[in-house]
């Protein structure tokens, strides 16, 4: 998968026994944005129930590593999501 389908949640194709299936791969959610780190949490959960999800406060700094199992939140002062999450 390209950095691209990572960052912005895009599917890819894949072909099974000769018909074609689409898979679509949750990488990324938008949505959240302007919801609060517990609303965002859940809604994530839906899609990706496996997510290890980590809250991170403003100012916090993470580490640059890539984690497939992983969703941060980032979140301003008032507690709301304010990037949208993406796996990594």
């Amino acid at each position: 998968m390209t950095e691209e389908n990572r960052q912005f949640g895009l599917s890819h194709r894949t072909e099974l026994g000769g018909d074609e299936e689409r898979i679509v791969l949750k990488n990324a959610w938008p949505e959240v944005v302007g919801l609060t780190a517990e609303d965002a949490e859940k809604r994530i959960k839906e899609d990706k129930p496996e997510a290890h999800v980590q809250v991170v406060p403003p100012n916090h700094i993470v580490t640059a590593d890539y984690n497939e199992g992983r969703v941060r939140i980032f979140i301003d002062l008032s507690g709301r999501v304010f990037k949208a999450p993406v796996v990594g």
